[in-house]
């Protein structure tokens, strides 16, 4: 457990605390101490110039993966012969997944992985793909239409969420611990929806899964500016910083998805 009294600027990565495992579907970034000044302020994000470089790196890569999913989506669902057949190839299914699996546990698991390159880099690409191909899998039982209107939702969420996530006085990086509690019991809930069944249970589970993904990108989104929040992601797990917030866009974007309904 962290010393938040005695250590009240954290940074996010250090290699004296080991990343750790959670559930597939979300892993927080798990913190340690950083340099302090005279006054106790990090040290890790003092340079105006590191702040931006390390933003600007972690959004390029976001941007390329959702061009990427997005790609991979719009290839799998537009023809309907293409959508039948991946419906129904269960082999890549099953190789999508152990890819996801195995990069998603090298890149949380393997501190020194996440910060070699161009080793990180194949390795996020691999799980950008194969997360992309789930995606579209999951996609095809919907209609175009309400793909198209999840994307759009999902965009302008997401939009909003960072942009508040910005300028907001609240500080939600201090919520990780909450956070993660409610994924676990959220997960279980999820298990318990699939045994039970039902159109109001399943509603129920996307809202709040979506509402739960929705503070998970805010509360990544501080963790990547650093400066006044309490906690910060080091400038040098930039490659962690792209995963977390993908993945929180890619759950928001299933969980609107299976909202709005109306498969084929």
């Amino acid at each position: 457990m962290l010393d938040v009294a005695q250590e009240p600027v954290q940074q996010y990565g250090n290699r004296s605390h080991q990343a750790e495992c959670v559930p597939l579907g979300k892993y927080p970034a798990y913190g340690s101490d950083i340099e302090q000044d005279d006054e106790g302020k990090g040290l890790g994000f003092s340079s105006a110039s590191i702040r931006r470089g390390f933003i600007r790196k972690v959004y390029l890569i976001l941007l390329a993966q959702l061009i990427t999913s997005l790609v991979v989506i719009v290839a799998l669902t537009v023809d309907r012969q293409v959508r039948l057949m991946v419906a129904d190839s269960t082999w890549m299914f099953l190789v999508a997944i152990l890819i996801v699996v195995f990069s998603l546990v090298a890149l949380s698991c393997n501190e020194d992985l996440r910060r070699q390159t161009p080793a990180n880099l194949l390795f996020l690409a691999a799980f950008t793909i194969a997360e992309s191909f789930l995606l579209g899998v999951v996609a095809c039982r919907y209609a175009p239409m309400e793909i198209f209107m999840s994307v759009l939702i999902t965009a302008s969420v997401c939009l909003g969420l960072s942009l508040f996530a910005l300028q907001t006085r609240y500080d939600f990086t201090v919520l990780g611990g909450i956070l993660v509690s409610c994924l676990i019991i959220l997960l279980l809930f999820g298990t318990v929806s699939l045994l039970v069944g039902g159109h109001m249970v399943t509603t129920i589970y996307a809202s709040l899964s979506a509402l739960l993904f929705s503070i998970y990108l805010v509360h990544d989104t501080q963790l990547m500016m650093g400066g006044k929040h309490r906690y910060s992601i080091s400038p040098e797990e930039y490659i962690f910083a792209a995963l977390n917030i993908y993945m929180d866009v890619m759950n928001i974007f299933l969980e609107i998805l299976q909202l709005l309904g109306g498969s084929d």
